[in-house]
């Protein structure tokens, strides 16, 4: 039987920041709505006897105390009880994480899972922006060194990513083709991305969050001074911001594709009115940072989507 139950699969509550972190931002908004917090660890998901279950707590988080989260009871769940489960766990998109997209795949009939699990195993964050090479820096995936070298003459200085990294880990802004340095980058990541750097990130990028195939919302973070790193992370200050017509139009463009693939929630980031390739689907953040900044409540829009 289904409870009003919502199971969230993610890192230990204890690595989580409670001033930023959009999983405990969902989370309570939900336990306003008189849902149970259900939370579990990837490691600890199993198939026994043609039944998914987790090993994990039902938890209570409040911003109110020091420690912001209490475990009420430790439990093995049967998920199938659940009405909604949260893929909150940050990548890597190792084979740790595929192999949870395909065990929760086969409950995905009967519990509402978001992201989904098949959608989020079929698109990569980085590759999937190919669709969308027009309204990006120039930008190539590759791992062929000649062609990064042509790529370099072309367009000077160029932006060395990983294709599946995150949170800004491993980015680098090279001024020149520099053989040794892109030789032991991609023995280290295979393909990689190049794309020509623009200076305007001095500036601040702009993410946009993406509900059920609708923009809801947008902050801009600016780099700390001498770095071209716009993510929180890594020292970014967030502020308000609004979307020029461009990146409006585009940002449409990217939710219409993302809902056809089943994505109810993602994030897309801009810099100078162009894509720069990262379609986050796995964990997109900053909800509460918008909260904060706004007033303007995205988590109670997420669950008023879901009909929760």
């Amino acid at each position: 039987m289904m409870s009003k139950i919502v199971a969230i699969q993610g890192d230990h509550p204890s690595k989580l920041n409670p001033i930023t972190d959009t999983s405990i931002f969902l989370a309570k908004e939900i336990q306003n709505k008189n849902y149970k917090i259900f939370y579990y660890e990837p490691k600890n998901l199993s198939v026994i006897n043609s039944k998914i279950f987790a090993e994990g707590f039902f938890i209570k988080f409040n911003y109110n105390k020091k420690i912001f989260f209490k475990i009420l009871k430790k439990q093995k769940l049967n998920l199938k009880k659940c009405k909604f489960i949260l893929i909150r766990q940050d990548p890597p998109f190792n084979l740790e994480y595929i192999s949870t997209t395909y065990i929760l795949e086969t409950i995905k009939d009967k519990v509402k899972i978001i992201n989904d699990p098949t959608s989020i195993r079929n698109i990569s964050e980085k590759l999937y922006s190919v669709k969308f090479l027009r309204y990006m820096p120039n930008t190539i995936f590759s791992q062929n060194i000649d062609e990064i070298k042509k790529f370099f003459r072309k367009n000077g200085r160029v932006i060395l990513k990983p294709i599946h990294s995150f949170g800004g880990n491993d980015i680098h802004l090279l001024n020149k083709f520099d053989l040794k340095f892109i030789k032991k980058f991609i023995k280290k990541h295979n393909h990689i991305i190049c794309q020509k750097y623009l200076s305007k990130i001095y500036k601040g990028d702009k993410r946009v969050f993406l509900i059920n195939g609708k923009i809801v919302g947008v902050i801009s973070r600016i780099p700390k001074k001498g770095s071209f790193l716009s993510n929180m992370s890594k020292g970014a200050k967030p502020i308000t911001t609004k979307l020029t017509r461009i990146e409006k139009k585009i940002s449409v463009l990217v939710a219409k594709n993302l809902k056809k693939e089943n994505i109810f929630f993602a994030g897309i980031d801009f810099i100078d009115e162009k894509l720069n390739g990262d379609i986050n689907v796995t964990s997109p953040t900053g909800l509460k940072t918008f909260y904060d900044l706004s007033k303007i409540n995205l988590a109670k829009t997420f669950w008023e989507e879901l009909k929760a």
